[in-house]
């Protein structure tokens, strides 16, 4: 029988390779998913995306339930924290969505090949092939097209290795308990999420972040007010500060680092989370042998998500120039299967992905800051509206934060939209729609949004940048 060659041969089952090969299927493509390990999902729903939002809802539960008397809820005795249960719910969910998976690939008759897989070189006679090691036992699997969907991992700092006392986003979602205390190195969306998560579990939490401010790819103004907010939860917030040194001791780890004024500062814990951020893996699978092109160890591709090797494309976070989210490396690989299936596509555009930071509260963001609009020539007209003066707020016992509008002064065009408070991971999808369909600060002032609801603060936003916020 003659061997099998699909349309398409994905490497990687990460978010951006599994949506991929779905999308790939529904255009009637005949595709193959190979995944190094015995489960898809990739290190978003594994150990990132999925399992960290799961505990920041059993946070926000928590937190809750500390001020459960407000909500006029009386007779519950002191709460205490079943740590073990924690965990078992978070796993049970990381199951569910495994089977989701499994389920969805049998589905799209999706064939699934265990092993880790890698380019032999380019194509011959229009086919490429992958080599598939498993094992011992490597085989070889025969594609038109491959996509590379290799993910990333986390960057440690040199000279460390992570272990009990060591963390990266790995380790820190296994722990037998919750730290008395721990120290976050980066403060980016990783850092920041874990280090709200241990906090409203009553964790002695240090952040330690080398840039001159946390979560540095927002808008000043978002991370200004989250690092105030951070501090009156009392964590302890350190920007502008260079670790020197980490060293184990007996009761756990002690960090030395160089504050923004230049003293020398010594931080003990029981744990460290290193979260300086995430390597892709693009190492020991094939790359030298064609020619596809690295930037800073990433894969330089087209607006289809094509690199310079005919045939071969890479989505997810080995791609250079695009942030590394799970929800652009989806839309990556539908790109890519679009283009080989002769369909229609959008490029991904940098100023049209949301970013969303989990915290307490959240961030949500989408197109240019500020800065960036005035840096591009702009001349920038800004809205803010605090949820201060948000009835839904009230409701939700949740006031903290704002709403801001960067817009173009000239022809009202919204530029960028930035919110921090509640449900803003959610609220931002408004403003992505938005944003794709060049809308303007006038057709938004008169797009009605319900009440009461939160996202009536964008409503208010929008008319703040007129000078005419009905609620402030």
């Amino acid at each position: 029988m003659a061997e099998t060659i699909y349309d398409v041969a994905i490497i990687g089952g990460g978010p951006a390779g599994y949506t991929a090969a779905i999308r790939g299927a529904e255009y009637g493509l005949k595709v193959a998913l190979i995944e190094k390990t015995d489960k898809l999902g990739g290190t978003c729903l594994h150990v990132g995306c999925i399992p960290t939002k799961a505990l920041l809802f059993n946070a926000e539960i928590w937190d809750h339930l500390k001020h459960a008397a407000e909500f006029g809820i009386g007779g519950m005795g002191t709460p205490t924290l079943d740590w073990a249960a924690v965990l078992k719910r978070k796993d049970g969910i990381i199951a569910k969505h495994v089977k989701g998976l499994e389920f969805l690939m049998k589905k799209h008759k999706i064939a699934v090949i265990a092993g880790y897989g890698r380019l032999t070189g380019p194509a011959a006679n229009g086919v490429h092939t992958v080599e598939v090691t498993s094992g011992e036992a490597v085989s070889q699997v025969q594609a038109k097209n491959v996509i590379l969907g290799t993910g990333s991992e986390a960057k440690m700092l040199p000279g460390l290795t992570a272990d009990n006392s060591i963390l990266t986003n790995i380790e820190i979602l296994s722990m037998e308990q919750a730290p008395k205390s721990l120290i976050v190195i980066g403060a980016g969306a990783v850092g920041m999420e874990f280090a709200s998560i241990f906090r409203s579990f009553g964790t002695e939490v240090t952040i330690v972040e080398f840039l001159p401010r946390v979560v540095p790819v927002e808008d000043e103004e978002i991370s200004k007010e989250l690092t105030r907010l951070y501090k009156k939860r009392g964590i302890d917030v350190n920007t502008g500060a260079r670790v020197e040194k980490v060293e184990k001791t007996e009761s756990g780890v002690k960090v030395t680092f160089t504050d923004a004024n230049g003293k020398t500062q010594v931080k003990e814990a029981e744990k460290v989370l290193v979260a300086v951020g995430r390597a892709g893996r693009t190492e020991n699978i094939g790359i030298e042998k064609t020619k596809a092109e690295l930037e800073r160890g990433l894969i330089k591709v087209n607006e289809a998500q094509e690199t310079a090797e005919p045939g071969v494309f890479a989505i997810g976070d080995i791609v250079a120039g695009l942030p590394q989210l799970a929800h652009v490396g989806a839309m990556a690989g539908m790109v890519a299967v679009a283009k080989i299936a002769g369909r229609t596509f959008r490029p991904i555009r940098r100023d049209r992905i949301p970013g969303c930071t989990y915290t307490e509260p959240q961030i949500g963001s989408v197109g240019l800051t500020e800065a960036q609009a005035k840096e591009k020539g702009y001349t920038v007209k800004v809205g803010k509206f605090p949820f201060a003066g948000n009835s839904k707020a009230t409701i939700v016992g949740s006031h903290d934060g704002f709403v801001k509008i960067v817009a173009d002064a000239q022809y009202g065009e919204i530029l960028g939209v930035h919110i921090l408070g509640p449900e803003a991971t959610e609220l931002i999808a408004e403003a992505v729609a938005v944003l794709e369909l060049e809308g303007t600060v006038e057709e938004m002032m008169f797009a009605i949004h319900a009440h009461p609801t939160l996202a009536e603060s964008l409503l208010d936003a929008y008319g703040a940048v007129e000078g005419m916020a009905i609620n402030a």
